[in-house]
């Protein structure tokens, strides 16, 4: 499997599993967890900024985040639509690139004006990484208030996406 193929399922997996996250989150009884579902919405918007902030650096242009989450939590029905765009551009992204571009080092900053240097394919694994372990953390708290969270597994996206892999004996 080529790098780019790996990638573009793995980012078919990470919109997958957000879709399932948001339907979930969407549950949540409101009034009953107002602290759990809020929490949720931030660890989320986090996940959005930073999926943002490095597709800022992907494309080596500019973003306007000062801070890897922003100080207004946004509403569920504008967070998952910004999400849904976000993570449709990057597979649209991903698709596109070859092993040149994806092993060329970009040079940019942290929000907390730290330098670095990493591959657009280590940017590319970082987002993917960082959004599944956020994610686990949403889940913990949906079980908090009796939901059971989706089952965030890329083996689960595979079958469900691909049901010939299902192999039977």
């Amino acid at each position: 499997m080529t790098q780019s193929i790996l990638l573009t399922s793995a980012f078919r997996y990470k919109a997958w599993a957000n879709q399932e996250l948001f339907a979930t989150l969407r549950e949540v009884d409101e009034a009953a967890h107002s602290q759990e579902r809020h929490a949720c919405v931030r660890l989320l918007n986090h996940i959005y900024v930073v999926d943002q902030i490095f597709a800022a650096h992907l494309c080596r242009t500019t973003h306007t985040f000062v801070a890897t989450n922003t100080s207004e939590t946004p509403t569920l029905d504008a967070l998952e639509s910004g999400v849904a765009r976000t993570d449709s551009w990057y597979l649209d992204f991903v698709s596109k690139l070859d092993n040149e571009a994806l092993e060329e080092p970009i040079e940019f900053v942290f929000t907390d004006q730290t330098n670095a240097r990493m591959s657009r394919e280590e940017m590319l694994m970082h987002v993917n990484l960082h959004g599944a372990y956020h994610r686990g953390a949403v889940g913990r708290i949906l079980s908090q208030t009796g939901l059971a969270p989706p089952r965030d597994l890329f083996t689960g996206f595979l079958h469900k996406s691909e049901p010939e892999r299902r192999l039977r004996t």
